[in-house]
């Protein structure tokens, strides 16, 4: 997607078996609104489909939604448990028992001292106050306690804070 407009319009008639008429198309509808780098996207599906497949497409389209997009609980269940784990690999985690969350594990707890994703209670405390954590892409309060309900793939909920940290529970 890092490709000027230029560049990508000689790009997608090199690299894609789009048709000519396809082509001419998409740059002219590329040159009416260039914010929405047309060209760029599509260059980007058709290669990405051609080296892997539809499906890798697809699974690559819901993995950048999740991470820089408007994502939801419900999109996060969506995924497979293979593509989740793919999408978080190298995030921060720890495991807990399934026991804790079997009656209800509050906020403070579930942030710092159960999992250690945040140093302290006061920590936790603040960051809830300021609306800046999240459990599996929907903002919480701190009176807000972690059931099996928002268990992922009866396995895993997602921890965030702010836009770009990310913590996984694994529940066993």
């Amino acid at each position: 997607l890092n490709t000027s407009d230029t560049d990508a319009e000689k790009y997608i008639k090199i690299f894609t078996l789009l048709s000519k008429e396809t082509i001419e198309g998409l740059v002219q509808a590329h040159q009416g609104a260039p914010h929405e780098r047309l060209l760029q996207k599509r260059l980007a599906d058709e290669v990405t489909t051609m080296v892997h497949s539809k499906e890798d497409l697809e699974n690559a389209k819901k993995a950048s939604d999740i991470l820089f997009g408007k994502a939801t609980a419900d999109s996060l269940r969506s995924l497979d448990e293979h593509t989740f784990l793919d999408i978080f690999e190298g995030v921060p985690q720890t495991t807990i028992a399934r026991d804790l969350i079997d009656n209800g594990m509050d906020m403070i707890a579930a942030l710092s001292a159960e999992t250690g994703f945040l140093s302290s209670n006061g920590e936790a405390r603040r960051e809830l106050k300021q609306n800046s954590i999240s459990v599996n892409k929907e903002k919480v309060k701190e009176d807000f306690m972690l059931t099996q309900k928002d268990l992922i793939s009866d396995k895993y909920i997602l921890l965030q804070r702010g836009k770009k940290n990310y913590f996984l529970l694994t529940v066993e």
